[in-house]
């Protein structure tokens, strides 16, 4: 499938630091930060700095190091927020209309 990504989606331009953003964790990979509108008392998003639209173009075509890099992020985005010592937490992806997905730059939100 061919992806076509908006580089002036807004995660696009807080990566291009156009937008400022609380950042809770940047590795060379990923951007974690928190949500403006928050759903949740904790509601964090990881991002990966290269442009991806959704999950699916993130897992086909991100190379091993951006993955893993992800992924790892991701986990210690939910130490430094507590929701792994506390009663749970949920990690959410949407991809594209159907799926309810505002901004076109794939992210996983941790609640």
């Amino acid at each position: 499938m061919a992806y076509s990504y908006d580089t002036q989606n807004i995660f696009a331009r807080i990566l291009r630091g156009e937008i400022p953003n609380k950042t809770v964790l940047e590795t060379p990979h990923t951007l974690a930060f928190h949500d403006i509108y928050p759903q949740a008392p904790v509601h964090a998003l990881v991002i990966p700095k290269g442009a991806y639209v959704n999950f699916d173009h993130f897992a086909a075509e991100a190379s091993a190091e951006e993955i893993v890099d992800f992924h790892r992020t991701a986990a210690a985005v939910c130490a430094l927020l507590g929701v792994v010592e506390g009663d749970g937490y949920r990690a959410i992806t949407n991809a594209g209309p159907h799926g309810m997905q505002e901004v076109p730059h794939y992210h996983l939100h941790i609640l």
